[in-house]
């Protein structure tokens, strides 16, 4: 495989982002500064340092030629995870725990379970005594059924099978 030298890829990369951000605020091409161009034209050629070069994409984005949106780490998580019932969780004898037996997620986190077994299964929340409380509670899921609730509250909650009430998993939210 050949290689473009760095002296080629960065000017391309330059741009194409000038691309994408002129097809982003609705400009054309005739919006590019003819000084732009020629730097990128002048360091391909070698005609500028590299320095000289990235003084100037500097210097669009301080200035706003070029605009980058940033993005908020917190805000584009995305908050899900899953719990599944293997195949055999069922069966007493098995070793056919809820995977993971203990999710721990954030708050907010949208958690979903999966029926991977051949039977009959259902999420039915607990109190700290073992009590179902009416909190999260699903119908029954036959097989590839899922159940889905958000947890929107720190805490540790525990959860079982009625059909099979040996299978008790947690979910700890942070």
């Amino acid at each position: 495989m050949e290689y473009l030298p760095k002296k080629t890829i960065i000017p391309i990369m330059v741009f194409s982002i000038l691309l994408v951000s002129s097809s982003v605020n609705i400009a054309n091409a005739e919006s590019v500064p003819e000084w732009v161009k020629n730097t990128a034209l002048w360091y391909g050629e070698g005609i500028i340092s590299e320095q000289e070069f990235l003084n100037m994409v500097k210097f669009l984005i301080e200035n706003e030629v070029i605009t980058i949106e940033s993005v908020n780490s917190e805000s584009s998580k995305i908050l899900q995870a899953s719990v599944t019932i293997p195949n055999g969780n069922s069966d007493i004898a098995s070793i056919g725990f809820y995977l993971p037996l203990n999710l721990e997620i954030s708050k907010g986190t949208s958690v979903t379970w999966v029926n991977d077994d051949s039977v009959l299964h259902n999420i039915q929340s607990l109190d700290a005594s073992g009590n179902v409380i009416d909190w999260f509670n699903s119908s029954p899921l036959n097989t590839g059924d899922k159940f889905e609730f958000t947890f929107e509250e720190s805490g540790v909650y525990k959860y079982y099978c009625s059909f099979h009430p040996w299978r008790i998993g947690l979910v700890t939210v942070k």
